[in-house]
């Protein structure tokens, strides 16, 4: 069995949708507080719907709770582990993943904490994605119109508030980078990756 594990996530949607695609793929779900959300929360259950209470979910106080309870290496380099994070060189379709196996995202604002990332480096993987000049023509007027939203951010030199898009990714409006997936898109490409090279049912 694969486990989906989700550093701290921030929103209940993003996790409904990840347990549902966990149920149908015969996945664990593991979430590492503390949590952005209560368990019980309206979104969560919507986007979860009548898979929720199939789940095999457990929930963690921190990164070292998780690591210790579920038999992980304590410096984090466990073979076992994949962290996801676009700061790494290799992709994930360049990974070998093993039945056990544990698929780690980070929140949707921050992503897994730069530590976490320097202590086990061979084990971090990215999802490829073409840069915003090459995915979206309306790059620039997306930035403009949420600049006209929020014409007061930013006024005293620091850098604004981060702010999340339709699809629940975090975005500062003066990045241009702000093609990406959300966490649950993510979480789905990585387990079926994970799922068909693990030989699960109906995948070649």
């Amino acid at each position: 069995m694969l486990n989906v594990v989700l550093y701290r996530p921030e929103i209940p949607a993003n996790t409904g949708n990840i347990g549902r695609t966990c149920v149908v793929a015969g996945a664990r779900l593991h979430l590492i507080g503390p949590l952005g959300f209560s368990l019980d929360h309206r979104m969560l259950r919507r986007a979860g719907l009548g898979y929720w209470e199939n789940l095999d979910v457990t929930v963690y106080e921190g990164w070292n709770d998780f690591l210790k309870r579920c038999g992980l290496a304590e410096d984090g380099r466990d073979e076992r582990l994949h962290l996801l994070t676009k700061k790494a060189r290799r992709t994930y379709a360049q990974s070998t993943y093993h039945d056990g196996d544990y698929l780690v995202f980070g929140s949707e604002s921050t992503g897994i904490p730069e530590e976490l990332l320097a202590c086990a480096p061979t084990r971090c993987e990215r999802i490829p994605m073409l840069a915003d000049d090459a995915s979206l023509d309306n790059r620039d007027a997306w930035a403009a119109h949420e600049r006209s939203l929020h014409p007061d951010d930013g006024d005293d030199g620091t850098s604004p508030l981060l702010r999340q898009d339709i699809c629940g990714n975090f975005v500062d409006p003066d990045d241009y980078r702000i093609s990406a997936l959300n966490l649950s898109n993510a979480a789905a490409i990585v387990l079926y990756e994970a799922l068909r090279q693990t030989g699960f049912p109906g995948m070649a």
